[in-house]
C-alpha cells in the first residue's frame, strides 16, 4: 500500500466511495516512459484521468495530450500548454467540434474513413492528418473493437486522396489494445505501417509520422513487463522494419501513466446470502459499474482489492476467507463486477468494513455516472 495515500485516508477519512491520486506516481510513470521511449513525443490520453492537477502536472513535464473532444482540449488549453502539443485523436467528431478545435490552435487531426477527412479538409485547412489502421488486440485484458480504424488497403488510398486535398497527409496510427502485455503485437502493427510508408513513397505521398498508441498496462493482480521492456521491444522493432529512416514517433498513454497512481476506498453496504447452502456470499460495495468501475465489464479489468482487516477489530477478525461475488449498490441487475474471477474475503467482513480498490487511477472517475440512481458521482483527491 502506498504509504503517502494510506496517511491520507488515516488523517482525513473521506467519505466513501473516492479515490485519492499520488501525483508523485504520475510523474514516476511519466519519467518511466521517457527514459524508455526518449525518441517518441509522450501525448497523454486525457480520457484516462483529466483532473486538472494531473494535467497540470503533465504540462509542466513537457508531456504533449491527446483528446477525444472539444471540451478536452480545453482542459488541457487551461494549463498554459500550447495548442501545437495537442492531438485531437478521435476518429469520430462533429464537423463544428473540428473547426473550434481549429480556432483553438490545434492541428494534428486522425481520420479513418472518407467522410471524416472531408469534414476536416473543410474545418481545420492546411492541417496535418493521421490515419488510424486496425489491429487485432489480441493480447489485450481490454482489447478494442473494430469501432476505430481501417485496413490497410483503405488506409492506402485515403492518405493518397489527403494528398490532394486540403490537408497534409503527415502519419498513420494504430492502437494494440489497452492493458497490452504481449509485446510482440506492437511489431505486428510496426511491420504493416512500414509496408504502407514504403507503398506511399512509391506514389509521392511521404508520410513522417507513426502514433504507437497507447496500450501500455498497470499491474493489477499480475505482473506486467516494465516499461523499459515495451521500449526496447518497440525501438527493435522501428529499426528492423525501418532501418536508418526511422518517422517521428508518438505514443499516447493513459493507463500506464495514472492507473498505478490511484487507490478507491469503498465501505461494505451488505453481506449475504442467496440460499442456505449458497457456497459464496455476496458482497456489496457503494461502489459498482456505475460508479467508476465500468472496466469491469466481462470481468476484464480485475482490481486488487485489500480488506482492511485492522478496522474490523481484533475480536471479530478472522483471517480465514471464503469465495465472493462482489456487486455494486445499484438497483441495476447488470452492477455485478465479479462473480467468476476468485475474489476471497474473510468471513468476518460485516456492513460498514472498508475495502480498498488498487491501481483505479485510469477509467474510473470518468466512467462515473453523474446521477444513477442519485448516486453521485466518484469524488476524486490529487495529493
Amino acid at each position: 500500500m502506498n504509504q503517502k495515500i494510506a496517511r491520507f485516508f488515516e488523517e482525513r477519512r473521506p467519505q466513501t466511495p473516492c479515490l485519492v491520486l499520488d501525483l508523485d506516481i504520475v510523474e514516476q510513470n511519466y519519467n518511466a516512459l521517457e527514459t524508455a521511449l526518449p525518441d517518441a513525443r509522450i501525448f497523454y490520453a486525457v480520457k484516462a484521468n483529466p483532473a486538472a492537477e494531473v494535467l497540470s502536472l503533465l504540462t509542466r513535464l513537457g508531456s504533449a495530450f491527446d483528446t477525444a473532444s472539444v471540451p478536452e482540449i480545453q482542459m488541457v488549453l487551461a494549463t498554459g500548454c500550447p495548442a501545437e502539443r495537442i492531438s485531437y485523436g478521435n476518429t469520430i467528431k462533429k464537423e463544428a467540434d473540428i473547426r473550434r478545435a481549429y480556432e483553438l490552435g490545434v492541428r494534428l487531426f486522425a481520420f479513418d474513413s472518407e467522410p471524416e477527412l472531408e469534414k476536416i479538409a473543410r474545418a481545420a485547412p492546411g492541417a496535418r492528418v493521421f490515419c488510424r489502421i486496425l489491429t487485432s488486440g489480441e493480447g489485450a485484458e481490454w482489447p478494442l473493437s473494430r469501432k476505430f480504424g481501417c485496413d490497410l488497403d483503405m488506409a492506402r488510398e485515403l492518405l493518397l486522396k489527403a494528398k490532394d486535398m486540403n490537408v497534409q497527409p503527415y502519419g498513420v496510427s494504430f492502437h494494440v489494445g489497452s492493458q497490452q502485455k504481449d509485446l510482440k503485437q506492437w511489431d505486428l502493427a510496426i511491420s504493416q505501417v512500414a509496408q504502407l510508408f514504403r507503398e506511399l513513397e512509391a506514389v509521392g505521398v511521404e508520410l513522417g509520422m507513426i502514433n504507437l498508441g497507447g496500450g501500455f498496462p498497470t499491474r493489477y493482480r499480475s505482473d506486467v513487463p516494465a516499461s523499459a521492456a515495451y521500449g526496447q521491444s518497440i525501438f527493435d522493432s522501428l529499426r528492423r522494419h525501418f532501418g536508418n529512416r526511422i518517422p517521428e514517433t508518438i505514443v499516447e498513454p493513459g493507463r500506464g501513466m495514472v492507473g498505478s497512481a490511484g487507490v478507491i476506498e469503498s465501505e461494505v453496504v451488505l453481506v449475504s446470502r442467496k440460499s442456505a447452502n449458497d457456497s459464496k456470499r455476496w458482497v456489496y460495495l457503494d461502489i459498482g459499474k456505475f460508479g467508476g468501475l465500468a472496466e469491469t465489464m466481462d470481468e476484464a479489468i480485475q482490481y486488487p482489492i485489500e480488506v482492511l482487516a485492522e478496522e474490523m477489530g481484533e475480536e471479530s477478525f478472522d483471517p480465514e476467507t471464503e469465495a465472493v461475488v462482489l456487486a455494486g449498490p445499484t438497483c441495476d441487475s447488470a452492477d455485478v463486477l465479479y462473480e467468476k474471477a476468485e475474489y476471497k474475503m474473510p468471513l468476518a467482513l460485516k456492513a460498514g468494513d472498508r475495502v480498498r480498490i488498487h491501481a483505479t487511477g485510469a477509467y474510473t472517475t470518468t466512467y462515473s455516472a453523474v446521477c444513477f440512481n442519485g448516486f453521485a458521482p466518484l469524488q476524486q483527491y490529487c495529493i
